[in-house]
């Protein structure tokens, strides 16, 4: 074997042995990448099935999914369909609810790019809902948050307008409808409550009434036998 067929043989061996590591190593991250994801096949994900099959044919639809996004880990986890609800969420309030067919959905801006209205949505309720964001400027702030520039804050506010502020309103008020319903409830269950009490308390001292007296009677009449003997 000359010298330079051993080299090349020598740099054969090299490479396979490289391989033969690397496939090794390939193996051992795609497993442990895998087993990381904890995903079964035979196991379906519930929560991309619900969002699946919501449907829009009611305000009560439009709280349910409104109501998802309290959770930051649930809207980062399925932020994809979740986008796709949301526009079709908006889509439905603004033609059917409120009858207005000149809103394309989605929404771009005037460079042709699409404006995502969940990513507006979650942008101004965390900081503090539109008036918050309104009275202290904060649109370009927004804006740059969303990956426009500063100077499309007036668009933004300008989408806001369009497609969420009255959506939102009645969302919130809806909520606050709820929750004073719900307070009137537990009000009158307390009151029934306190009034049952009340009337088993009285029947409770009626029949104490009730044995005292016919104690007394029982004792009268032992008494009046007595007397006859």
């Amino acid at each position: 074997m000359t010298k330079e067929e051993e080299i090349g043989t020598l740099e054969k061996q090299k490479m396979v042995s490289n391989e033969s590591e690397f496939m090794k190593f390939k193996t051992s991250f795609l497993n442990d990448y895998f087993e990381k994801l904890d995903v079964s096949s035979n196991e379906p994900d519930w929560n991309v099935m619900i969002l699946q099959s919501m449907k829009f044919k009611e305000f009560l639809d439009c709280k349910a999914l409104l109501d998802m996004m309290d959770d930051d880990e649930y809207v980062r986890k399925y932020k994809f369909i979740l986008e796709l609800k949301f526009d079709e969420m908006v889509d439905w309030f603004i033609t059917k609810k409120l009858g207005v067919k000149t809103r394309p959905i989605p929404a771009y801006a005037s460079n042709n790019r699409k404006v995502s209205l969940l990513d507006l949505y979650l942008v101004v309720e965390r900081e503090g809902g539109h008036r918050r964001v309104t009275e202290n400027n904060l649109w370009a702030m927004v804006a740059k948050d969303m990956g426009f520039e500063y100077s499309d804050g007036e668009l933004m506010c300008l989408m806001y307008a369009m497609y969420l502020d009255v959506l939102i309103y009645y969302h919130k008020f809806k909520i606050i409808q709820s929750n004073v319903y719900d307070k009137e409830v537990t009000e009158e269950r307390e009151t029934l409550t306190s009034k049952m009490d009340l009337r088993d308390r009285r029947s409770e001292g009626d029949q104490a009434e009730q044995v005292a007296g016919q104690a007394e009677k029982d004792e009268v009449s032992q008494e009046v036998a007595e007397n006859q003997e």
